[in-house]
């Protein structure tokens, strides 16, 4: 996790926050339990800090997660979410 947190630029209690959040999916654990974090879950992870900077809420978060794991055909929605933001910002 601490060097996730290098990586990102979070501090540890937000990426547990948002790990237990469900935000971070598919997250692998090692032998001792510890989080495992691969380059797919890093740049996920920096995606949430994008969107946390850009006002979204958790629930917000949550739900453009649900539609990013549903793949292409789900764009056209998270466009519309991310336009949404920007004319709000």
């Amino acid at each position: 996790m601490r060097q996730t947190c290098d990586k990102t630029g979070l501090i540890y209690d937000t990426l547990k926050f948002y790990c237990n959040k469900g935000l971070v999916p598919s997250v692998k654990r090692d032998k001792n339990n510890y989080r495992m974090f691969n380059d797919n879950d890093i740049a996920w992870i920096k995606s949430l800090s994008c969107l946390k900077n850009c006002g979204m809420s958790i629930i917000e978060m949550k739900e453009y997660l649900k539609l990013c794991l549903e793949w292409e055909s789900t764009i056209p929605k998270r466009q519309k979410i991310l336009d949404a933001k920007l004319e709000e910002l």
